[in-house]
């Protein structure tokens, strides 16, 4: 069985302790938020595991949305000024826009990134830069599809404003689509996230924008894949602008 090389002064694994390691590296983690999502499927072919139909309509629902709430391992670039996607998806849009009216950032319009993704994609969220969480404003609204150029103002979303220790000011905006109904938003206020940190998800299909300060440069293009925590979408300004 091929191995992973190991990092020098680091003791390979073997036997089982190898296998379990493939299978962690292959098979992501279930995120907690879908915990109750998969164990119901699971109850209900338990209960029904003497009708077969019953047995495997709920064991296909609980790996379908094992699937969908699963939470790779990511490893995030460490060079300095870089924002990373936050989701993995499809950059929608790369345009610029006034940040939401919610955060209290004034009209002036930023450049941004949308990223969409669909029911197939990974839905936890991560902190595109390192910074400390400054805002956190959830705003009711509707959920037309999230591919949308509207849903950014009229669907139902979470903004979150990070400041890095440089001063810069990332907008990271959680909005749900047609399908979502429910948005995660695990950070407070004053919070310290890590650059690439998981903080939220959105369940069932979704979009989320991120807004850079004057003068980032914009590193992605409309119809590119991102990878979250570890896409570099932008580069921030050298010298941040008030």
């Amino acid at each position: 069985m091929a191995r992973k090389p190991s990092p020098a002064g680091e003791p390979p694994t073997s036997g089982i302790a190898h296998v379990v390691d493939l299978v962690r590296h292959v098979i992501p983690p279930l995120h907690p938020g879908g915990v109750p999502f998969v164990a119901a499927p699971l109850a209900l072919a338990a209960l029904g595991r003497r009708h077969k139909w019953v047995r495997r309509a709920g064991l296909a629902s609980a790996a379908a949305t094992a699937t969908f709430f699963r939470h790779p391992h990511r490893v995030p670039p460490n060079r300095v000024g870089v924002v990373v996607a936050p989701a993995d998806g499809e950059v929608a849009l790369v345009d610029t826009a006034a940040p939401p009216a919610e955060l209290g950032l004034g009209t002036e319009p930023r450049p941004r990134v949308s990223i969409f993704l669909s029911v197939l994609d990974v839905h936890v969220q991560r902190s595109p830069v390192g910074g400390t969480v400054r805002k956190v404003v959830h705003t009711p609204g509707k959920f037309l599809s999230a591919d949308l150029a509207d849903a950014s103002e009229v669907n139902e979303r979470n903004s979150m404003l990070l400041e890095t220790r440089d001063g810069c000011e990332v907008v990271v905006v959680q909005i749900a689509g047609l399908l979502a109904r429910r948005i995660v938003c695990d950070a407070q206020i004053g919070d310290t996230l890590p650059i690439g940190d998981t903080y939220g998800l959105i369940r069932f299909g979704s979009r989320v924008d991120t807004y850079f300060p004057p003068g980032s440069t914009l590193l992605v293009e409309r119809g590119q894949r991102t990878i979250g925590a570890e896409t570099v979408i932008a580069q921030l300004p050298t010298t941040p602008l008030s």
